[in-house]
Parts: C-alpha cells; structure tokens; sequence
C-alpha cells in the first residue's frame, strides 16, 4: 500500500517515539542483568532510526515491528507482528497522540 509522503513522515514519527520509548525501558530494565553501556543503547538507537527512516510503506513498518517485536510486552500487543495487527499498531499511535 502506497502511503503519501507527509502521511508516511508522521507514521515516521510515531514509531519513533514509542518504539525508542519501548527501547529505553527495556535498556534500564536489562542494563545491569547484560552489562549494557550508554554506547549500546546509541547504537540500538541510531539502528533504529535509520530502519525507521527506511520505511516508505505499511510493509517495511511490518517487517521493522516483527523484527523489534522482543519490545512489546502485552497479549494484546504481540498481534503487531501481523498485517491487520500493524495497521491497528499505528493508528492507535496516531489517534493517540505517539503514546499509550
């Protein structure tokens, strides 16, 4: 599916901020358990960034949340990984306001 540029920026953004927010809690949650250091969690973000930025439509931001899929917790979340489940994912982003 075919996303306009400025709807896709938007998309872009609100992965962005749930899915570095994801990664900041699972980094202060694990960070003494695996020795992590403040460079780990850079690289891990500056990873993410880049393959978010990729995405120019509803398949790559599928493939991106399948592969970062370790980030959602809930039974209702790990529908993400699916095509219907993606789309809900980033609407409820959208008409959220970027946060649950």
């Amino acid at each position: 599916m075919a996303i306009d540029k400025t709807n896709m920026q938007a998309i872009h953004d609100a992965l962005l901020t749930d899915l570095q927010r994801r990664i900041f809690k699972q980094y202060n949650a694990r960070k003494d358990e695996f020795n992590l250091t403040d460079e780990d969690y850079d690289v891990t973000q500056t990873l993410l960034v880049d393959r978010v930025l990729h995405c120019d439509n509803m398949k790559d931001v599928n493939e991106l949340l399948t592969e970062y899929c370790d980030l959602f917790t809930s039974y209702d979340e790990l529908t993400v990984p699916t095509i219907d489940g993606t789309m809900n994912y980033v609407i409820g982003l959208l008409v959220n306001g970027f946060h649950k």
